[in-house]
């Protein structure tokens, strides 16, 4: 049975459903303590006194630290190479002397149990200067305000921008923002650690998305080699980019635990998720474009600025060098300039989030596109496909980088998507429809955008199988399951080459006591990058599988197959074969030599097989969005009642997994093009701290999300041409339903500025601000 493209059930799901799921939360180790942090309730503040002795007082408690009592520890550093240009703008684990953001670790308390170490924590008090306040990226920012208000500045461009305006028919400028929004996954971030001094290991477990990169990260942190720190990976009750990011609540925990020696564990609630966790987007453009008459582009010039917050976390500029790389997206744009500045402010700083960079550039790109055709009277659909890259263009180079890879898009037929997402939303009819409503005084409109992303660029990662007595496939990899289902991909991979069933194939991910390196997850590269190690490895599994079984048998491995989990006769695969347990047993390290030296495998003993993997750069998957918006006049509430995502990822390795990643994204782009904010008060005061304020969508708010999995331009990069798909469902929600409001409410170019809330969109509807 062929495995490949089929939409199959997830193995990951059968623990889940039978309550089987082990989570951070659930761990209770013998003797383990509990972590609270103590948090600044100040955005700016010179920290003068903290009474600490009410706490410390407290039965059960066990130690209350102070960034005194850290020493040298810290601060966090970057996952990336940066230099010491950035040097200055990185996290301490607690606040020394100044606190720059409220929700701030400034202490923290450890007890007996969360319950003593919560009390406790009430109890501290912290004496403190107020200081000046920077909240808005785009003024100017006092000396005192953060280490430095202006953190980084990102530049990319090519051809002449100005020589393009001159000549042009038509230029469009637009003001353009993304509020600061947050990944908000179900399970808040926690991690228990244990020192286990007889072994001399510190073992973690709860880590998510970047077991290995997180081990080394806090090695350089605690003071441990990386080869005695084990992170183990749990069930992820979600992840969307925050989470597995290290953070000061993780070092902590790592550090009382060795410390104390005893098992320390933290789990944070709804609260401080909001408040400390990384939110992401907070971006503002002043945006330009120019266009012939005939509405090709001809360039865009952008400037925009990123709320950081306080300091920059682990990923650095990631999201900055992503929106300016990716902002021409799929259009031919002879010429291209953008300056990000990424500025710092007394507010939690950002991290990745579903998206990250691609969903901001693709707003802005798109409501571009959608303002020149307002202006020319162009169908916004047909300008669209008069600009976009041909498909006899690819690969296409752009003369830029993107995270440091050269812009190559590996693959595409974007036209010929588009027109596919057309003909799914029957387009032509649709208007119609949409006009009578709109003719009846209905508040209706459709809005499309268009969507390309990097995915697997940077790194690479490995993959190593075995094959025992039994017939069992084990495969061992550094990649990670934040959800996206990497047991069921890698497993059908496997199962098609060995010839066995995927359920016969167990996957191990997330454990780096297990393999040495790993990417986890990240950039949408696990069914790229994982998925072509497996497939290599499991190439050299079956030849050397193939070549023992000829010398037990005394044939031609080139008369040999693998079937049903047996080596049989290619000319005789009726016959009962060799089982791939006895093969398995053949070459076991005191058996192997029998087989003689000509005839034993050059890779050694045992039925294995590792394979190493990196690309010559990211592959590009892209895709169509598109949105059915009303627009209750009154109250102005924004409903979508239609969605549709068309989306190529090269080659649908489980379309099952795709549609379930596709439909989950818009959702959360739904949302946050329609209610999640994270504002904050003129004086750094968040305004939203649980989840009545922070507007998440619910079930009832999303329509059913159709999706169209296309595979019509394979990666030239992969074997098995595939592309990665996590970020291609959220990207381009905002962009879309930002234009169909404007057709509903018949204003273009009304939606500046994300997300749509009914008071912004009631305000636009009276003619207010």
């Amino acid at each position: 049975m062929r495995h490949l493209g089929r939409p199959l059930t997830r193995l990951e799901s059968g623990p889940l459903v039978a309550g089987r799921g082990w989570f951070v939360s659930g761990i209770a180790l013998p003797d383990q303590l509990a972590l609270r942090v103590i948090r600044s309730p100040y955005p700016h503040a010179r920290i003068t006194d903290l009474q600490l002795d009410a706490a410390r007082a407290v039965p059960g408690v066990v130690a209350v630290w102070t960034s005194d009592d850290l020493g040298d520890v810290g601060p966090i550093g970057y996952r990336v190479d940066t230099g010491d240009d950035l040097a200055a703008f990185r996290q301490p684990i607690l606040a020394r002397d100044v606190a720059r953001y409220v929700g701030e670790p400034v202490a923290v308390v450890i007890a007996d149990t969360p319950a003593i170490a919560e009390d406790a924590a009430e109890r501290v008090e912290i004496g403190a200067d107020l200081l000046d306040v920077a909240v808005d990226s785009s003024v100017p920012h006092g000396p005192d305000t953060v280490p430095g208000s202006l953190a980084a500045v990102v530049d990319k461009g090519y051809g002449d921008v100005d020589a393009a305006f001159s000549r042009a028919d038509v230029i469009v400028e637009l003001d353009l923002a993304i509020a600061r929004q947050a990944a908000m996954p179900l399970e808040t971030r926690g991690l228990v650690a244990k020192w286990d001094g007889a072994r001399d290991v510190l073992e973690v477990y709860g880590a998510a998305k970047l077991p290995h990169i997180d081990r080394d990260l806090l090695a350089g942190l605690v003071g441990r080699p990386a080869s005695r720190i084990f992170l183990y990976e749990g069930h992820v009750g979600g992840s969307f980019g925050v989470r597995g990011e290290i953070g000061p609540e993780d070092v902590l925990v790592c550090l009382a635990a060795l410390r104390l020696g005893r098992p320390v564990g933290w789990v944070e609630d709804r609260r401080e998720h909001i408040l400390a966790a990384s939110p992401g987007r907070a971006q503002r453009h002043l945006a330009r474009v120019a266009a012939g008459d005939d509405g090709r582009l001809l360039a865009i010039d952008v400037n925009f600025q990123l709320d950081q917050g306080a300091y920059l976390r682990p990923d650095a500029l990631t999201a900055a060098d992503l929106t300016a790389a990716m902002l021409p997206g799929p259009y031919e744009l002879p010429a291209y300039r953008v300056r990000g500045e990424v500025l710092l402010t007394n507010k939690t700083p950002l991290g990745p989030c579903r998206g990250g960079g691609v969903a901001e550039a693709a707003f802005v790109r798109e409501r571009l596109m959608d303002a020149v055709a307002d202006r020319l009277g162009i169908d916004p659909t047909e300008l669209r496909a008069r600009n976009l890259i041909p498909r006899d263009a690819m690969p296409f180079k752009r003369p830029m980088t993107v995270l440091d890879w050269p812009v190559v898009y590996d693959s595409g037929d974007y036209a010929g998507l588009l027109e596919r997402a057309a003909e799914t939303l029957g387009i032509d009819a649709l208007h119609r429809r949409l006009a009578a409503r709109r003719a009846k005084g209905e508040l209706v409109g459709l809005g499309l955008s268009i969507v390309v992303e990097p995915s697997a660029g940077g790194g690479g990662d490995g993959v190593r199988i075995t094959i025992d007595d039994t017939g069992t496939v084990e495969v061992v990899t550094g990649a990670a399951d934040i959800g996206q289902g990497v047991e069921t991909v890698i497993a059908q991979i496997v199962a098609d080459i060995l010839a066995v069933p995927y359920t016969d194939v167990r996957v191990v991910h997330g454990r780096t006591d297990w393999i040495g390196f790993g990417q986890g997850a990240r950039g949408n590269r696990t069914t790229v990058m994982t998925g072509t190690a497996a497939q290599q490895a499991a190439e050299k599994v079956r030849e050397k599988a193939l070549a023992a079984a000829a010398a037990l048998i005394g044939v031609s491995a080139e008369r040999l197959m693998l079937e049903a989990g047996e080596v049989r006769a290619i000319d005789h695969s009726d016959a009962p074969g060799l089982p791939i347990g006895a093969v398995a047993r053949a070459l076991r390290p005191e058996r192997v030599a029998a087989l003689g030296p000509d005839l034993a495998p050059d890779d050694g003993a045992g039925l294995s097989g590792e394979a190493w993997v990196t690309l010559d750069g990211p592959t590009y998957p892209y895709a169509v969005h598109a949105a059915v918006v009303a627009v209750d006049e009154d109250t102005g509430a924004a409903t979508v009642e239609r969605y549709l995502v068309a989306a190529d990822v090269g080659n649908a390795i489980n379309p099952r997994l795709i549609e379930g990643q596709l439909s989950g994204g818009a959702a959360h782009g739904i949302g946050g093009a329609l209610s999640e904010e994270l504002a904050y008060s003129p004086g750094g005061e968040p305004l939203a701290m649980t989840l009545s304020d922070y507007v998440l969508p619910t079930a009832d708010q999303i329509p059913d999300i159709e999706c169209l999995i296309a595979d019509d331009a394979p990666s030239p990069l992969t074997p098995l041409g595939m592309k990665g798909c996590g970020g291609l469902g959220t990207s381009g929600a905002g962009a879309a339903i930002a234009a169909a409001i404007d057709a509903a409410i018949g204003q273009p170019g009304a939606i500046t500025e994300l997300p749509v809330t009914p008071a912004r969109l009631r305000a636009i509807l009276r003619g207010v601000g």
